[in-house]
């Protein structure tokens, strides 16, 4: 799986604005990897092959990152893939999409760090009456356990910092912003 990331420019290396608003000296920019479909295949399909085993009715992916990962893990898993965006920067379901009451619901991400944009997603579907039974993505980068279980391809531990303690900023390398979240 690195080799993937290596070989696509997906892992990068500088001072980043996570959308946790937290910095870090590396970052897997997934999109480079989802780009290329025979490789967004090989990189899914550990985590199609663990979720064979659960009755999932529907894949949800939040926009933007976890759009091709739901769609790649459906087309694997022959599920509906459908995926949430931010209106007035609050995630919500749009396009007709629907969830129906006891629908049994993964949320697929490119990379989970935090979970902050999975919970935002997890309350919306079971404010409609869904069973969220876990997270999907490629990158599993949380530090701490979420609500739900991470189901990912790879495990891949980053250093993060917050901005005031961030060694990054103290010796003046510029921050770039590559995630989708809006501050």
């Amino acid at each position: 799986m690195i080799e993937i990331l290596k070989e696509t420019d997906a892992l990068l290396e500088g001072h980043f604005l996570l959308s946790s608003g937290k910095h870090s000296n590396r970052y897997v920019q997934c999109a480079k990897v989802l780009r290329y479909p025979d490789k967004a295949e090989k990189i899914l399909k550990p985590v199609a092959e663990k979720l064979k085993e659960m009755d999932i009715d529907v894949l949800v992916g939040p926009a933007m990152g976890g759009i091709i990962v739901a769609y790649e893990l459906g087309r694997q898993l022959g599920l509906e893939a459908i995926f949430t965006e931010r209106v007035d920067n609050i995630m919500a379901l749009r396009r007709g999409f629907e969830i129906k009451e006891g629908s049994k619901v993964v949320i697929c991400e490119d990379v989970v760090t935090t979970g902050k944009s999975s919970m935002e997603v997890k309350e919306l579907l079971e404010s409609m009456g869904a069973k969220v039974l876990a997270i999907a993505s490629i990158i599993d980068r949380t530090s701490s356990k979420l609500e739900l279980d991470v189901i990912s391809s790879l495990r891949v531990d980053i250093d993060t910092y917050d901005k005031e303690d961030c060694p990054l900023c103290e010796s003046g390398i510029e921050v770039v912003k590559p995630g989708s979240r809006k501050f």
